[in-house]
């Protein structure tokens, strides 16, 4: 059996290691784990992943699982593809300082991008639409106010005047990072009007990833306003793991 990727595109991670694979012509079998019926909760996926967690990754007799719901996300899955197979060198740097920009970005945005990009989407969409729990206006805003602070922590510390993240070519950090703030705009955040500087990375980001892989990989997430209510039991078993990702 060749490479396996268990993986559903509402998810971050899932989007990210979909479009590293796709874009490098890494050969593998999508194994598709619908997180909103619940899937990733079954006996059957237990057997991948004992947590129950995706992305997931099965080379041969080899297991590699991460989470959506937990660090370090869609990193080590990254890095295996980017050691395992010949990808060009600039989406993880030889070069010992490029290679730790990369990395430093990597750390820094689990608990900051990632975080807040998370939370607009569920109170904004996920929780009122398909959960049917209300959200307050007040933790709407303050969690919108947190998002734009942290964007431009984004944009001062990180992207600065460069074209991409780490340099003139596109890294793990930019896919990462364009990934998460999918997120948002599937809420209907619109989050680069007011920032040409973001609006034009995102724009070199699409076209060096291709802009039909792209919008292949986020057809989901842009849909998220339109998904029906949850069902019971799907939303009982959902609640608790949803409460525990976003807080």
């Amino acid at each position: 059996m060749g490479l396996e990727l268990y993986l559903d595109l509402l998810s971050q991670p899932c989007r990210a290691v979909y479009i590293f694979a796709k874009k490098n012509g890494i050969p593998f079998e999508l194994r598709t784990v619908e997180l909103l019926k619940g899937q990733h909760l079954s006996d059957a996926f237990a057997q991948v992943n004992p947590l129950k967690k995706v992305p997931a990754l099965k080379d041969g007799d080899f297991t590699l699982t991460e989470s959506m719901f937990s660090l370090p996300c869609s990193v080590a899955i990254l890095l295996y593809l980017t050691r395992k197979f010949k990808v060009p060198d600039h989406w993880y740097p030889q070069e010992l300082q490029a290679r730790a920009r990369v990395d430093e970005y990597l750390a820094w945005q689990h608990t900051t991008l990632r975080k807040n990009c998370l939370r607009t989407l569920w109170y904004k969409v996920m929780f009122p639409v398909f959960l049917g729990e209300p959200v307050s206006p007040e933790t709407l805003a303050d969690t919108l106010a947190e998002l734009d602070s942290t964007l431009q922590i984004f944009e001062d510390n990180f992207l600065q005047n460069k074209a991409f993240l780490v340099g003139p070519h596109i890294s793990l950090a930019d896919l990462v990072a364009i990934t998460e703030l999918m997120h948002p705009v599937g809420a209907g955040c619109q989050i680069f009007e007011s920032r040409p500087k973001l609006a034009a990375w995102s724009q070199r980001v699409e076209a060096a990833v291709g802009s039909l892989l792209f919008r292949e990989a986020h057809e989901v997430i842009l849909k998220a306003n339109g998904f029906p209510p949850a069902d019971p039991s799907v939303k009982q078993k959902l609640m608790p793991r949803v409460l525990a990702m976003i807080q």
